[in-house]
């Protein structure tokens, strides 16, 4: 873990994960615990737009929901690369060549992930939209939601989150 320091009294952590491009950032102000009579007014928005520039900025509030932002977005990417390497060992076991199941598989998490975040709508509408009654895509959700796909990442991101606070009280 690097440590630099920003402004009077705001520590940024950056936690670098491998491979790329993952990164975490933990920003955290060092006395007290949230921007105070050492810091400058502009402190806080300074901060917040050096993150933006480099990702999603959230301000949370609470340092206790640190753990659960490494459960989620933290740990995360492992857990799209398991769907995506799963997607791609459906593909091949339905007769498509790895390279290519591959391929469709990032391709297909990329293009979800990115409608996710650009519109405004919940992902569960997204999803209704391309199940179409009694089609392929209505099939295999429903097969997931029957073999606990939805508990299973629900549970990963916990157990990280849990880990993460076991692995801060050392």
């Amino acid at each position: 873990m690097a440590r630099f320091w920003f402004g009077c009294n705001s520590l940024i952590a950056v936690i670098m994960r491998v491979p790329e491009p993952s990164l975490s950032l933990r920003v955290q102000a060092t006395k007290p615990e949230v921007l105070g009579p050492g810091a400058q007014a502009t402190d806080g928005a300074t901060v917040e737009r050096v993150m933006s520039a480099v990702g999603v900025c959230e301000k949370l509030g609470d340092e206790k929901l640190l753990d659960a932002v490494t459960g989620l977005s933290g740990s995360g990417p492992a857990y799209v690369y398991m769907m995506i390497e799963a997607m791609a060992d459906g593909g091949v076991r339905n007769g498509l060549p790895r390279d290519v199941s591959m391929k469709l598989a990032a391709q297909t998490v990329m293009g979800a992930a990115k409608m996710t975040i650009s519109g405004d709508k919940h992902p569960a509408q997204l999803r209704n939209a391309v199940e179409s009654p009694g089609g392929t895509t209505i099939a295999g959700t429903t097969t997931l939601e029957a073999t606990g796909f939805r508990n299973a990442v629900i549970s990963a991101v916990t157990a990280a989150k849990e880990r993460a606070t076991e692995l801060g009280k050392l």
